[in-house]
């Protein structure tokens, strides 16, 4: 059956409901809410619908696929130049320069080889996007990020030996368990690390999240509706 997909009103009012669940869950962990900022996940989205959160006032948008992203992205980066765009599916050594040059943040980095890369295509492309690791916290063998006794040295290597701009950690727990003990987990690494930011959080589990001390929480559903079926 194909979803029907919500328009601009929808959308507008769909972000206004995030925005308020955000509130009122930064209140009740006694946080401020300046200090979540809302990621829109927009894979899979057309320009179109992007724009219409755009003129709700979202500006930051989050996108899985690189080749996506650049079928898109440019022409609204040009509209829009204040919007900032996370990457916050993998990242394959291969489009790393791809990567660099297009987005603002970067949520997963996960293994050596791969920061070693990427420090290498900033110092050559002369742009640094702020960079997260992502953490394996249920070390789940079909999901990237590093596995939590791991966590420590990557942010090391990348912080302290590569000078990248290490702002915090990033994870995806396992549907079948309680994501409060992920958030929980990551939350930990972060203060022994010494890392601000948190990005955690989905449609289903955002407002936890935020009670866990996650800045970034990564919403499409909630926001755009059900993604379209072909």
């Amino acid at each position: 059956m194909v979803q029907q997909s919500p328009g601009a009103d929808d959308i507008a009012a769909n972000l206004a409901l995030v925005r308020a669940e955000i509130a009122r869950a930064a209140a009740e962990a006694d946080r401020s809410p300046d200090g979540v900022t809302l990621v829109a996940v927009s894979k899979t989205q057309p320009a179109e619908r992007i724009r219409q959160a755009i003129a709700a006032g979202q500006c930051v948008f989050g996108e899985n696929r690189l080749q996506e992203a650049e079928d898109k992205w440019p022409a609204l980066r040009d509209a829009f130049p204040d919007v900032r765009l996370h990457l916050i599916g993998p990242l394959q050594r291969n489009k790393a320069r791809r990567a660099v040059e297009l987005f603002d943040v970067i949520e997963t980095i996960d293994r050596p080889k791969l920061a070693r890369h990427l420090a290498d295509v900033m110092a050559h492309v002369g742009r640094r996007p702020d960079i997260l690791i992502q953490v394996n916290t249920g070390e789940e063998p079909q999901k990237h990020g590093a596995i939590p006794e791991e966590t420590d040295a990557l942010v090391a290597l990348c912080r302290d030996e590569l000078r990248l701009p290490v702002r915090g950690l990033m994870c995806i727990p396992p549907i079948d368990e309680e994501a409060a003990m992920h958030f929980a987990l990551l939350h930990e690494i972060a203060r022994r690390t010494g890392l601000a930011d948190l990005s955690m959080g989905m449609t289903a589990d955002y407002p936890k999240a935020i009670a866990f001390g996650a800045t970034f929480v990564r919403v499409g559903t909630a926001i755009f509706g059900s993604r379209t079926t072909p």
